[in-house]
């Protein structure tokens, strides 16, 4: 099957997705697949109509790819591809509204203030996290501990975006559970070195340690509860919801992740290796 990898892209993940990009590319060259390489910047359309592939795996992180424009794109051009379709990716990647999803669905998510640029904003709850509201990979997160750090960080959120996402600070353990067609993975434990999961804790390597939970009766709870995000938001093939838990165990969740990273520290790929499944077993089930 001729399969064509869309990576790179125009988003501030781009470094990330063509990591992401370069692995699924060669893995699946290893399964045997005829695999073409596009770089999701100038005249992407054109090179892939030109290559006319079976199928298309969307290896972008963030805005331009994991947001539903590229989805629709496909759509358009009758070209199949692996992965949550418009809908699904337009609500997970703006984290406003799939917060608005989970709380009307009943799904614990922290208490949030969504601020749009050029707006007026009131928050009083320290500390506090505040990050983009519409991007991945934990890209100008910041926790932040009085009123004239949450105005510099909502600032420089704004850089980046329109809208910046504010949530209480939860004290407790960052946990993260994929979902590979329609199954749960194992949930695995985060614990970065600098005490914030942020950017540099993602991809750094020795900046963060992973460990898998092993309290069954926790687990399960995370389990269940990404399993009913993944199909509320209705998405497709994999995903991976991260999670909060206090330190009295009760989680919340923080954000979906439709196209979750495949680098040599991602964590889905990870999930999958516990339960068995290698990295190219993990992208033929995903194909099909």
């Amino acid at each position: 099957m001729k399969i064509a990898v869309l990576m790179g892209g125009r988003s501030s993940e781009r470094e990330i997705s063509l990591k992401t990009g370069s692995a699924v590319a060669e893995g699946l060259r290893k399964l045997g697949h005829q695999v073409v390489e596009i770089d999701t910047q100038e005249n992407f359309p054109a090179n892939l109509i030109e290559e006319n592939p079976d199928l298309v795996f969307i290896a972008l992180h963030g805005p331009y790819g994991e947001d539903g424009r590229v989805q629709g794109l496909l759509d358009i051009l009758g070209i199949p591809y692996v992965g949550t379709g418009v809908l699904g990716s337009a609500l997970a990647m703006d984290k406003e509204f799939t917060k608005k999803i989970l709380r009307f669905e009943g799904i614990p998510t922290p208490d949030w203030v969504c601020v749009k640029k050029g707006k007026k904003f009131y928050w009083d709850r320290f500390p506090a996290v505040v990050k983009p509201a519409d991007q991945g990979s934990s890209v100008g997160l910041k926790v932040v501990k009085k009123p004239k750090e949450l105005e510099n960080a909502v600032k420089e959120v704004f850089e980046i975006t329109d809208k910046a996402l504010i949530e209480p600070y939860i004290r407790g353990k960052d946990m993260t559970v994929g979902i590979l067609k329609d199954k749960a993975l194992p949930v695995i434990e985060i614990i970065p070195r600098s005490g914030v999961y942020d950017y540099k804790s993602k991809y750094t390597k020795g900046e963060s340690e992973y460990r898998f939970l092993e309290d069954e009766i926790l687990a399960g709870k995370l389990q269940e509860i990404a399993l009913k995000v993944h199909r509320v938001l209705e998405l497709k093939d994999f995903s991976r919801v991260d999670f909060r838990v206090d330190e009295e165990g009760y989680p919340f969740v923080l954000e979906v992740n439709t196209i979750p990273g495949m680098t040599e520290l991602s964590l889905f790929p990870m999930a999958c290796a516990k339960e068995g499944i290698d990295f190219t077993e993990m992208l033929s089930i995903i194909i099909s």
